[in-house]
């Protein structure tokens, strides 16, 4: 069962039957094949660059599948490429960016100068512009036809459409999905009003909110008015019947301004207006398109003079018709995608715009029929937000942030906005004390570095690169090797696994040996029946039945608790507790001065000790490569822990540490981020994570161990040289791979990064080049494989 027929549930539905699901029923509340939803209105841009892997593949998908439908020799796709311009200096480097995530992916696309952007485009002047990113397979989707495409070829394979069915109950039965009741029925009408089925996918659009209700569901997308505005005819363009256009789909992304031909008429939509948030519950259930509202002219003044300023020809151009149409905003501007948390059948797929429909629909079909989809899109998860995160509150004030910033330059350590702070650990004062320089993760406020500490010497950075970051980060990651250092892991998530059953849950459930004796942490990885890594998992032992598990954030414990066994509990009790990170080769003076306790328990063991009066989880791992513990303790006795440690550290040169350090330690000692260097698409071997691959039965214990395709392998660039991420990586003229994680290594002198490679060039001694737009064009970087880790190879530092 899909509820709502949009651009979305018509490609589940195909690609549900494609499967071998043909038994689908897709419901809507409108008329057919015009139901009012966003699809209805949707202009129809298909821009497939976006600094989020999985979605620029979503989206590339979309472009394939949509080129090969039509509708009785209609096109449903009209291939006419893309073309982004730039009229400001920071926006040319951001269009280099911009083709290196296109080509880490296999898109073609080419940065352009003005003369070129007048030739691909009739109204663009070349004066007016200083370069263009040009993306030959970009162009228009036509919604309402590319929904009658693939509803045909479901129906062709057994589905049903059915209008006018508006769903007012969800019936279960034992936490399982077994139908859907519309109107009709709560109204004591006659005709099929009840519809059981295994699974209802929602697919109701900004009336997400309205649908997730009925199933105690909240959807945390905010519904907002985008205005987008016909012209009358436009000098310089022909009427072109029904093929519409010819001309590149065109963005000004400096002025918040997109344009589409209609023949001789041009659209031109808007998000540089205020945001206007829409109350699904308030639209208009009465009229034929209930998301298209009035056009407000006053938000739409300034955005057509900096419209006629790009394109003169509008100058004496009147607009014909315009509208304010309702689309889907999240908090992190991402799809919401999965499983209802404990109502099983229950799927999501919303917040997904036509551009994405296609890749999001394969991706939840995938999901529902295999078990996982064949992309990561644990960035999508509906399952990633908090309780806090889901608030009405939360959801309008970062979505509208969202719409303001949708066409903005946007770096990738930029720091959420308001609301915050939303959650801090008992350290947050002290923090505060030294000058912590916060960014946000999941809700927590999380130190990048702190004042109180000096700078090192280090060449400066240009503005791109040295954005969010200082050189003090690297007075702290010395301190940690040279000293010691206190970090802030409240962040990672603390989940208790417990009751009969524990032990066997976790070991049948992960990658690694789980059963071991009380008191040893066991790192283990939970895999899709594929072999990918979902996440990376810490698991310490605490008593038979007994665990306390590290993990990587919300999706992690949704998994945990869905799948866990009658009699097992699976509790997150990060929130109530806390942690630090201790850690350097003083690390055992600064501990042993406040515990009397044996503290010669071995690497990756744990025990429970005192600090001063203070109980304490203590676990002998280290993140950062050097000798310590991870210490954790109830959050009430947070700043007592904080407090005596500090104390006790003044005279062994203690310092706090942020984030920034951190990852320059891990990147140097090769330990891997989970989502980030490592997802559900990368195999364990491939990873570098073969040591945490136990035999047994387990998901995806044979794939686990298959050939590796490619490796995730260190690159080593000049100490002057900066990459952030995400870049493409060259050999000769063929993009071979991509950056996951790279950072400064303080200890070897040397710029780190991690990247994806084919096997036959992950060999220690290849070079590579990775590309790098930073305040100017696209460089190319030269950097070499080198052996892992590049520091302290034997591991010497992490015993006493």
């Amino acid at each position: 069962m899909v509820i709502g027929s949009g651009v979305v549930g018509a490609a589940v539905a195909d690609e549900l039957t494609e499967r071998g699901w043909t038994d689908v029923t897709v419901l809507d509340r409108g008329a057919l094949a015009l139901p009012g939803g966003s699809s209805s209105h949707a202009p129809g841009l298909v821009f497939q660059a976006n600094p989020s892997r999985t979605m620029a593949r979503f989206a590339h998908y979309t472009v394939e599948k949509l080129s090969s439908l039509d509708v009785d020799g209609q096109w449903c796709f009209n291939r006419v490429g893309g073309l982004e311009v730039a009229t400001l200096p920071e926006r040319v480097a951001e269009l280099w960016r911009r083709q290196g995530y296109l080509a880490s992916i296999g898109v073609d696309a080419t940065v352009v100068g003005p003369e070129e952007c007048a030739r691909l485009h009739p109204l663009v002047p070349a004066e007016n512009v200083l370069a263009g990113l040009h993306i030959p397979t970009d162009g228009l989707a036509k919604a309402p036809r590319a929904v009658e495409a693939q509803a045909r070829r479901a129906i062709s394979r057994g589905a049903r459409f059915l209008g006018e069915q508006r769903v007012v109950e969800v019936i279960q039965e034992g936490g399982r999905v077994t139908g859907v009741r519309t109107e009709a029925a709560a109204a004591g009408g006659r005709g099929t009003d009840t519809f059981p089925a295994d699974h209802v996918v929602q697919c109701t659009g900004f009336w997400g909110p309205l649908t997730g209700a009925l199933v105690g569901l909240p959807t945390p997308l905010l519904p907002m008015a985008h205005q987008y505005a016909r012209t009358a005819p436009v000098p310089g363009l022909t009427d072109l019947g029904p093929r519409e256009a010819q001309a590149p789909i065109l963005r000004h992304q400096d002025r918040d301004l997109y344009f589409r031909e209609h023949g001789e008429r041009l659209g031109i939509g808007s998000y540089a207006h205020r945001p206007i948030p829409v109350d699904p519950a308030n639209l208009p259930t009465h009229t034929d398109m209930p998301s298209s509202f009035d056009f407000t002219p006053a938000d739409w003044e300034p955005a057509y003079a900096d419209a006629r300023a790009l394109l003169p020809a509008l100058g004496g151009v009147e607009i014909e018709h315009g509208f304010n149409g309702v689309f889907s905003f999240t908090a992190d501007g991402m799809p919401l995608l999965g499983e209802h948390p404990t109502l099983s059948g229950y799927w999501v797929a919303e917040a997904v715009w036509v551009t994405h429909s296609c890749g999001v629909a394969r991706a939840l079909a995938e999901w529902m029929v295999d078990g996982h989809p064949s992309l990561d899109v644990h960035a999508c998860d509906l399952n990633r937000f908090t309780e806090a995160q889901r608030s009405p509150s939360y959801v309008e004030q970062r979505a509208s942030r969202n719409f303001v910033e949708v066409y903005d330059i946007l770096h990738p350590l930029d720091p959420p906005a308001a609301p915050r702070p939303m959650r801090t650990s008992p350290f947050h004062l002290r923090h505060r004390e030294l000058g912590a320089v916060f960014t946000e993760v999941g809700g927590w406020e999380r130190p990048l570095w702190f004042a109180a500490n000096a700078p090192a010497p280090h060449p400066e950075r240009e503005p791109w690169a040295g954005r969010h970051w200082s050189p003090i980060a690297i007075t702290e990651a010395l301190a940690t090797r040279e000293s010691v250092a206190l970090y802030d892991m409240t962040p990672l998530t603390r989940v208790e696994v417990a009751g009969p059953g524990a032990c066997a849950f976790l070991d049948g459930l992960t990658s690694n040996k789980v059963d071991v004796a009380v008191g040893r942490v066991v790192y283990t990885l939970m895999l899709t029946e594929a072999g990918g890594v979902l996440s990376d998992l810490t698991v310490t032992r605490l008593g038979p039945e007994l665990f306390q598990v590290g993990a990587n954030g919300e999706v992690d414990v949704d998994r945990l608790r869905r799948l866990a066994p009658a009699g097992v509990s699976v509790r997150d009790v990060t929130a109530g507790t806390c942690g630090l990170g201790l850690w350097g080769p003083r690390a055992l003076d600064v501990l042993s001065s406040v515990c009397d306790d044996d503290l010669s328990f071995g690497y990756f063991r744990a025990r429970t000790i005192h600090v001063g009066a203070i109980p304490v989880l203590a676990l002998r791992v280290s993140y950062v490569g050097e000798l310590g513990w991870e210490l954790y303790t109830s959050a009430d006795q947070g700043l007592a822990l904080w407090d005596t440690l500090w104390a006790a550290g003044g005279e062994h040169g203690l310092v706090a540490a942020g984030r920034h350090a951190f990852t320059s330690l891990r990147i140097e000692k090769g330990y891997r981020a989970s989502g980030v260097d490592m997802t559900s698409e990368d195999l364990p071997l491939e990873a570098g994570l073969a040591f945490a691959v136990k035999p047994g039965e387990y998901p995806g214990a044979t794939a686990a161990t298959a050939e590796p395709r490619r490796r995730l392998v260190p690159l080593q660039l000049d100490p002057r040289h900066v990459v952030l991420g995400s870049e493409p990586v060259f050999a000769g003229e063929d993009c071979v791979g991509y950056v996951t994680s790279a950072a400064y290594g303080p200890s070897v002198d040397a710029f780190l990064a991690y990247a994806w490679l084919p096997v036959d060039l992950a060999s220690p001694g290849t070079v590579v080049e990775i590309q790098y737009s930073g305040e100017r064009r696209g460089r190319r970087l030269p950097a070499v494989v080198v052996a892992e880790p590049v520091f302290d190879p034997e591991g010497k530092r992490l015993r006493p």
